[in-house]
Order: structure tokens, then C-alpha cells, then sequence
């Protein structure tokens, strides 16, 4: 018995695949079950290779939306999201969501096709070497040079993509090499970091936390996508309840405490943070949406907490770095807190002002204008949100006023663009979000300005049989830019729309349901048919333009 077993291992050990069955076993090793993508012909062996291997195969009529489904797959699951991308423009079409997905820290592989390496450099066909410009954007870039040393390579990209920071990596395959045949390295099993398994940061660097903690009477909590890629909420909870430290986050950590927990607030962030005395800011550089730093008051003392040393240096002087796991870090500072002042005080203030922010938002919740104010819009929705819903954001006005009152339960369930704000990502993302989690409702927010990127893609909503629901706030303009320009100038340019345009006529004609709200009482039957409609719906609600969002300063 044990001779014929060796024998099986030795055989399967010996057996030739052609290198995208190469490709696809890897894959399938590192637990992928989709692969994101647009029919090229240089990925044809790859695709047969993840046909053999049970691997599906999402196909989607742009390759900027293949690559955003990967890296909305990441954060969703955590775990690394898949494209492949044809030769050429294919990997160019791409780079945007690349570069998100680097900023956003959304671990993926991007698998290239590639010119023949026997005729490279007589001209074929998308012949263009992608490393040299997609390295930069990626944590691995590579081609191989032999068929055999394509699964080493794509587990490579998978470890790079995994490793605290994690993010992008990428591998090209000459046309060639992955129609020719090589031994399968058998099952080599694929390695998995685990960053719940990272040892806490330093001692003196903890000790140095802990007695600034114990002495803040007034601390927050501002949390931020790392956290959530750290998988570190359940320890952030668990601080902030032994500490009644207030809680704060932005990107995929909101949700970490949900909106119902008496230390979760957002409407008084500007508040909280010029006010506190320590501030643990937790998987959240220190960029634009923190001022660089200012934010916080002159006097606040920052905690700054991560899986790794940032690349750039604050743009402020911090009190303490703590660079390890987070989860554990986190832990080991809960045990700290315990013997922290009480800070009833504290949150009943910050809870007074967020009650008070709250009820002034009721004028624009109610608004009876036509067309409607975001707000209104944003509110009606809201109601209608299941819990577990993922909402995802693709667009400036619309999506800087759904941040202000949409609110999920769990992190991981709103995905906006991030720091990269790149327009376009929401389709993707939404694509990504339905197939892996079918049971949960995924609403699409979209500017009428962020449809014209993606917009086509309800028709692979729609082949897919997702019944995705999308809300357009349809006002015409790009009003994040036309707003402030005629404030700076007195005029403005390139910064008009279409008024009215009919995106509801655009996805009826793809096979969808498509619905036009130009006044309030038709908003709330509309959103109930979209969510009942059973296949792809947008709602095309004419918003008012004349509406400004307040705009955040420090942009630059």
C-alpha cells in the first residue's frame, strides 16, 4: 500500500502541464475561486488552465473594472483579490486600479499577458515590457524567463501581496512560455501570513503608550483601513470598551464599532480630535483627510499604530510609534486602560454634541426640494439598508455626503475609492462584493459623473445575473470642482454635465431595471422596487445643483 502511494505521489509529481494549468493550480492552491477579467488572446492558456481547476472565470467589458473586482474581492474577504489582464493596453487599461489598490493597501495579484518571448523585440502584437512602469505601483512585478518558473513566481506575488504592508503584485507570461509544458511542482502547499499572529510592538515603546493612556482624561480613537487589513477590530473594541475611549474611522474601519455603540461617533470628529489630550490613531496615516496631522489639537499627544514603518515621515511629530501586530498590540494596551481615570465626561460631552449634530441634519433629511438634496436622497436610503449591507461610494459630491450619514455594522462593508480617489472603482468593486457575499444586499452609489466611467458594466451585472442595486445622484455637474472654482474665480469650466440625463434609459437598455426620481414622494417607491427587482436596478435621482458640500480643506 505504501509503494503504490509513492508511486501516485511520483507520477502526479512528474506530471507536465502547460503553463497556464501552471498558473491556475497556483491559484487554486492559494484558495482563489475567481478570476476577474476581458477576453484577450495572450491569457487563452490561462483561462483553459483555471477551466481545468474549477476556477470561474468574471468576465467584464473593461479591463480598469477586472482589475477594481480584484481589489474590491480584497476588501470584502481579506483575502487576495485576482485579475488577469490582456498584453499591452489591457495592463495599461489597469493601472489606475493598481495604483488604488497600492494607496489602499488591498492586497491582489494582476496577472499580464505578454508578447512571445521568441519574437520580443520584432514587433509583435501589444508587445511592450509592463514591469518597468508597473513596478513602481506594485510590491512585486516579474516575468518569468521559463515555463518552469512560473509557479514560483505567482507564489511570490502572493507572498508579497500578503506581507504587512500588504498590496499589489504583479506577473507577466510570454505568450510562449505558457503554451508550452513543464513539470507541475505537485501540491506544494500555499504559505498564508497570519497578522493576528504578529508578535506587539516593542516594550518600551508600549510602556511609553501605556502611561500616556493612563493618564488621558479626554483620549480618542481614530481608526483608519489598517486597522481592518490588520484584522485587529475585535481588539480595538475590547480596548475602547475597558477604556471608554471614544471611537472614530474612516476608509474600510467603519464599522469596527457599530453605529449603535454608545463609543461610535462621526459627527463630532472635528471636535474630538482638536480636543483630546491623547489620540491612538490606528492604521490611519497622517494624510489629507487628517490635515497632515492637524486635525488634531496643537497639544494632543499621538499614539501612531501599525503593521509597518510608513514609507514617508509624518507630517507631525509623534509621541509614540508602535510598528507590529496590531491586534496584539492592541490587546496589550486594553490591559493598560483598566486603570485609566473615568472618562464619562468625556463621551456624555461628545455624545451631547453628536445628538445635537444629529437633529440639525433633519431639515436636510426632510427636504421637500425638487430636485431632491442629497441628503434627502442619502437619508430615504438608509432606512432601507439591511444589516451587513455593503455600500459602496463612486464619486466625489454625492459620495462625500453619503460619508456624512450612511453608516454600516461590520468593517469591511463601505468601500469608497480611498486616498487615490479614483472614479470608476465603484462597479468593480460592487461586481466583486455581490459574488462574494450573494446574500447581502450591495448597493452601488454613484455620481452622474462616476457613471460615465463604468457605466457599461451593468451589462455585466447583468450577464452575471446580479441583482446589484445602484443610486445615481444625478445633478448635472462635477460639483466638487465647479463649486469651489467659482468661488476662487467667479466662474467655472469644464465642470458641466447634462442636466437630466436618462442613465436609468442606459440600463433598461442593458437589460436592467432603471427608474427616474425627479421629485421626493417618488424616491421612497423607487428605491423599494429597485431592492425587490430581483436583477440589476439604478435609481437616476435628479439632485439639486446648487447644493455645495462643504469642502474639506488641506487637499494639498
Amino acid at each position: 500500500m505504501a509503494t503504490e502511494v509513492g508511486q501516485d505521489a511520483q507520477a502526479k509529481a512528474a506530471e507536465r502541464l502547460h503553463g497556464g494549468r501552471l498558473v491556475a493550480r497556483r491559484l487554486k492552491a492559494h484558495g482563489v475561486e475567481r478570476l476577474f477579467t476581458l477576453s484577450g488572446g495572450h491569457l487563452f492558456s490561462i483561462y483553459d488552465g483555471c477551466r481545468s481547476e474549477g476556477i470561474a472565470l468574471v468576465d467584464v467589458r473593461h479591463e480598469q473594472t477586472a482589475a477594481f473586482a480584484a481589489e474590491g474581492h480584497a476588501k470584502v474577504t481579506r483575502e487576495p483579490g485576482v485579475c488577469a489582464l490582456t498584453a499591452g493596453p489591457g495592463v495599461t487599461n489597469g493601472m489606475s486600479a493598481i495604483a488604488s489598490a497600492l494607496q489602499n493597501r488591498s492586497p491582489m495579484v494582476v496577472l499580464g499577458g505578454r508578447a512571445p518571448a521568441f519574437r520580443w523585440g520584432q514587433g509583435s502584437l501589444q508587445e511592450i515590457d509592463h514591469v518597468p512602469f508597473v513596478a513602481p505601483l506594485t510590491k512585486f512585478a516579474a516575468t518569468p524567463k521559463t515555463t518552469a518558473e512560473i509557479p514560483q513566481l505567482v507564489d511570490r506575488a502572493f507572498a508579497a501581496a500578503l506581507t504587512p504592508p500588504t498590496g499589489p503584485s504583479f506577473v507577466d507570461f510570454p505568450l510562449d512560455l505558457v503554451f508550452m509544458e513543464s513539470e507541475d511542482p505537485a501540491d506544494r502547499p500555499a504559505e498564508r501570513p497570519d497578522p493576528r499572529a504578529l508578535p506587539p510592538a516593542d516594550e518600551q515603546s508600549l510602556a511609553r503608550a501605556c502611561e500616556l493612556l493612563r493618564g488621558a482624561e479626554r483620549p480618542v480613537v481614530m481608526a483608519g483601513t489598517g486597522l481592518y487589513w490588520a484584522h485587529a477590530e475585535d481588539a480595538l473594541r475590547d480596548l475602547c470598551e475597558r477604556g471608554r475611549i471614544p471611537a472614530f474611522a474612516n476608509g474600510l474601519a467603519r464599522g469596527c464599532l457599530p453605529p449603535s455603540h454608545d463609543l461610535w461617533f462621526s459627527r463630532t470628529r472635528a471636535h474630538a480630535l482638536k480636543r483630546a489630550d491623547v489620540a491612538l490613531v490606528v492604521g490611519a496615516p497622517l494624510d489629507f483627510r487628517l490635515g497632515f496631522g492637524g486635525a488634531f489639537g496643537e497639544d494632543t499627544k499621538l499614539i501612531v499604530i501599525g503593521d509597518a514603518r510608513p514609507e514617508r515621515p509624518h507630517p507631525r511629530a509623534v509621541d509614540v510609534e508602535l510598528y507590529g501586530g496590531v491586534a496584539a498590540t492592541l490587546s496589550a494596551l486594553a490591559d493598560a486602560v483598566a486603570a485609566a481615570p473615568p472618562r464619562e465626561q468625556w463621551v456624555a460631552e461628545l455624545r451631547r454634541l453628536e445628538n445635537e449634530r444629529r437633529e440639525a441634519e433633519r431639515a436636510e433629511l426632510r427636504d421637500d426640494r425638487a430636485p431632491l438634496h442629497p441628503l434627502r436622497v442619502l437619508g430615504e436610503l438608509q432606512q432601507l439598508l439591511q444589516p451587513g449591507a455593503i455600500v459602496i461610494g463612486d464619486g466625489g459630491d454625492f459620495v462625500s455626503f453619503a460619508g456624512r450619514v450612511i453608516e454600516v455594522d461590520e468593517p469591511g462593508c463601505w468601500l469608497d475609492p480611498g486616498p487615490y480617489g479614483c472614479l470608476g472603482c465603484g462597479p468593480g468593486y460592487a461586481l466583486a462584493a455581490k459574488l462574494a457575499r450573494p446574500d447581502r444586499q450591495v448597493c452601488l452609489l454613484l455620481g452622474d459623473g462616476a457613471f460615465g466611467f463604468a457605466g457599461l458594466e451593468f451589462d455585466t451585472f447583468v450577464r452575471h445575473g446580479l441583482p446589484i442595486v445602484a443610486v445615481c445622484g444625478n445633478n448635472g455637474i462635477w460639483a466638487l470642482e465647479k463649486h469651489p472654482m467659482e468661488f476662487v474665480y467667479g466662474y467655472s469650466v469644464v465642470a458641466d454635465l447634462r442636466p437630466g440625463t436618462r442613465y436609468d434609459l442606459v440600463v433598461e437598455a442593458l437589460g436592467g431595471h432603471g427608474e427616474l426620481v425627479e421629485r421626493p414622494d417618488q424616491l421612497r417607491p423607487a428605491l423599494e422596487r429597485a431592492f425587490a427587482a430581483g436583477k440589476p436596478a439604478l435609481v437616476n435621482v435628479l439632485c439639486d445643483p446648487s447644493v455645495v458640500y462643504p469642502r474639506r480643506a488641506n487637499l494639498a
